[in-house]
C-alpha cells in the first residue's frame, strides 16, 4: 500500500509539474476570459429561467386568488338563495383554492428570494469579467514583457558559454598584445636610431679632435727633429683616411642591415 502511495503521488507530482511547465499565461489569461463569458451566459439562462418560474407562480397566485373570490361570491348566492349545500359547497371549493394560493404565494416568495440572489450574483460575475478584462490586457502585456526578458537574459546567457563568443573575446585579446608588441618594436627602434645618430655626430667631434692632436703632435715632432728622408706624410694622410673610410663603410653597412631588421 506504502509503494502504490508513493507512485500516485510520484505520477500526480509530474503530471503538476509537466501542466505548470505548459501553462502559457496569456493562453490561460484568454481562456480564463472565456470561461467566465460562458458561465455569464450560463448565469443569465439561469436567472432568466428563475424569473420566469416567478412570473408563472404569481400568475398562478392571482388566478388562484381570483377563484376564492369567485367561490366566496357564489356562496353567498346560494346562501342568499335558501341553497346551504350550494353555498357549503361553494364555500369548500373556496377552501381549496386558498390552499392553493397561500402555497403558491409561499413558492413565490421562496422564487423571488432565489430570483434576487441570481441577479446579485450575475451582476457581480458581470463586475469580475469587466475587471478581468481590463486586468487581462495589463497582464498579457507583462506576461510578454517578462518573457521577453527571459528570453534577452538566455540570449546573454548562452553568448557567455559558446566558443564562438569565446573565440572572439581570445582574438581581441591577441590584437591588443599585437599592438603593445608593435609599439614597443617601434619604441625600440626609434631609441635604436637615435642612437646611431648620436654614434655619427660623436663620431665628427672624435674625428675633429683626432684631427686637432694630430697637428698638435705634428707641429712638436717637427720642432724637435725632421722626419727622414724617406717618409712620406703624404702616404700616411692616405693610409689614415682609407682605415677612416673603411670604419664608415663598415659602420654604414651595419646601420643598413639594423634598418632592414627593424
Amino acid at each position: 500500500m506504502g509503494l502504490l502511495d508513493r507512485l500516485s503521488r510520484l505520477i500526480r507530482a509530474n503530471l503538476n509539474a509537466f501542466v505548470s511547465d505548459a501553462e502559457d499565461p496569456i493562453k490561460i489569461l484568454d481562456q480564463s476570459v472565456n470561461d467566465m463569458q460562458e458561465d455569464l451566459v450560463r448565469l443569465r439562462q439561469a436567472v432568466a429561467m428563475a424569473i420566469a418560474s416567478q412570473k408563472r407562480l404569481e400568475n398562478q397566485a392571482g388566478q388562484a386568488k381570483e377563484q376564492i373570490k369567485n367561490w366566496f361570491s357564489r356562496a353567498e348566492l346560494a346562501l342568499k338563495k335558501g341553497e346551504e349545500d350550494l353555498a357549503r359547497e361553494a364555500l369548500s371549493r373556496k377552501k381549496t383554492f386558498q390552499e392553493t394560493f397561500e402555497t403558491l404565494s409561499s413558492q413565490f416568495q421562496t422564487q423571488n428570494d432565489q430570483v434576487e440572489k441570481l441577479k446579485k450574483s450575475l451582476l457581480l460575475l458581470e463586475r469580475k469579467i469587466a475587471e478581468a478584462r481590463t486586468k487581462k490586457d495589463m497582464l498579457k502585456a507583462r506576461a510578454q514583457a517578462a518573457k521577453a526578458q527571459q528570453q534577452i537574459q538566455s540570449a546573454v546567457g548562452d553568448l557567455g558559454s559558446k566558443s564562438a563568443m569565446a573565440a572572439f573575446e581570445r582574438m581581441e585579446d591577441k590584437v591588443e598584445a599585437l599592438e603593445a608588441s608593435g609599439q614597443a618594436a617601434l619604441e625600440l627602434a626609434g631609441e635604436d636610431l637615435e642612437s646611431k645618430f648620436a654614434a655619427l655626430e660623436g663620431g665628427d667631434d672624435i674625428e675633429k679632435e683626432l684631427e686637432i692632436l694630430r697637428s698638435q703632435l705634428k707641429e712638436g715632432v717637427e720642432a724637435i727633429a725632421l722626419p727622414p728622408s724617406d717618409f712620406n706624410v703624404n702616404e700616411v694622410k692616405k693610409v689614415e683616411i682609407k682605415e677612416v673610410e673603411v670604419e664608415v663603410e663598415v659602420e654604414l653597412e651595419e646601420m643598413k642591415k639594423s634598418m632592414d631588421n627593424s
